[in-house]
């Protein structure tokens, strides 16, 4: 899949993108805050480590290696480099994942809620190496795109996936506990 050659990412569209995850995100994160207590996440550790491999390896090998990499990717990336990107980012956001499960019972404030900020900070972090690898200057779609909106919208976008993360690996926990319980409940 590729996008038209003449499809152009502006400011606004970022901006607005911004907005959209931030209103999104508010709820989002507010709900899972309710749904998942801090001992739950404990429990959830390692589950979350695996899905966050396979999430950000599939999200990535979908967009940066599928469907972003002629109008974006390439011009940042060595062609070789196409299909090792996800998994190496499934690895990466797995390995960060772990650090801020760490991190967000260490400083004040609900486990859940900082995990998600910290992730969305992860965001900014990744797109300003992007900025600086050349993003926003070499690929036609982005050329003139600001900066600014180029960092804030991933935060907003990361606290999003990085929800979708926390959500997979809640239903996952509970569909296997659920499994193993009637698993022991048979005679």
């Amino acid at each position: 899949m590729t996008l038209p050659t003449d499809t152009k990412v502006t400011t606004e569209i970022l901006w607005q993108g911004a907005l959209i995850f931030a209103f999104i995100d508010v709820i989002f994160v507010a709900v899972l805050a309710r749904l998942i207590k801090p001992a739950r996440l404990r429990e959830m550790k390692w589950t979350l480590v695996a899905v966050m491999a396979v999430f950000f390896c599939g999200l990535f090998g979908i967009l940066a290696s599928y469907i972003f990499w002629k109008s974006v990717y390439h011009y940042v990336f060595p062609e070789w480099s196409r299909w090792l990107i996800p998994p190496a980012y499934g690895l990466l956001f797995a390995a960060i994942g772990l650090l801020f499960w760490w991190v967000a019972f260490r400083i004040p404030g609900n486990a859940v809620i900082n995990f998600c900020i910290l992730g969305g900070l992860w965001g900014m972090i990744t797109h300003i190496w992007a900025i600086y690898r050349g993003i926003l200057d070499k690929p036609p779609m982005l050329q003139g795109a600001s900066p600014e909106a180029a960092v804030v919208l991933p935060i907003f976008e990361f606290i999003f996936y990085w929800g979708i993360s926390l959500s997979l690996a809640s239903v996952i926990r509970r569909g296997w506990e659920w499994l193993c319980g009637s698993m022991k409940a048979r005679p």
